[in-house]
């Protein structure tokens, strides 16, 4: 049962990790070079990170800069991030790559608010999925004699503790990246 509930809950904390990865892809207003992350770049017919390709740097809070290592991929970054849902504009000098966000409105700020509020919701969804599972796998083990009726309540008490545990660290999470968001 140990190791059903060990099993568990590194499941639940792969769930935060992937929400915290996601909020990081969030464009906030201020110039992050994670908003890159989910961009590909056809290079030799491989779809790449930017980041494989080039130096990512913030020179200035609201700007990105893209230095590619091999200056033929300037116009392939471009490229990519104009076909992304990124939705800045890239300037190309020829040498490098600069992103400039600008300040966002309050009504782009809702928006973004909402879609923070929506990924917390399917996280939470995703560890009581977890949790669930957890439960069916305790009450087979009880069915088979693995383990006692106590066991099973003592299992469902814990499996439950630990729920309330992530579901509480997604909301903490939300409201962290709400007020970051609100306060720019």
């Amino acid at each position: 049962m140990k190791e059903l509930l060990k099993a568990t809950e590194e499941r639940m904390d792969k769930t935060i990790n992937a929400l915290v990865r996601e909020y990081g892809t969030v464009r906030a207003g201020r110039a992050n070079p994670s908003v890159l992350d989910r961009i590909q770049v056809e290079y030799y017919g491989v779809p790449t990170p930017i980041q494989q390709m080039a130096a990512v740097s913030v020179p200035e809070p609201r700007t990105l800069q893209i230095q590619p290592w091999d200056a033929s991929t300037l116009k392939a970054i471009e490229k990519a991030i104009q076909a992304s849902d990124l939705g800045i504009n890239p300037q190309n000098d020829g040498r490098v790559i600069r992103l400039n966000f600008p300040p966002l409105t309050e009504e782009r700020r809702r928006e973004i608010v909402r879609d923070v509020h929506k990924m917390a919701e399917e996280s939470k969804v995703a560890v009581r999925g977890i949790r669930r599972d957890a439960i069916e796998k305790l009450k087979a083990m009880k069915k088979n004699g693995d383990i006692t009726e106590d066991d099973l309540a003592d299992g469902e008490k814990k499996t439950q503790t630990l729920t309330d545990r992530f579901c509480k660290e997604i909301g903490d999470l939300a409201a962290q990246k709400e007020s970051e968001i609100l306060e720019i």
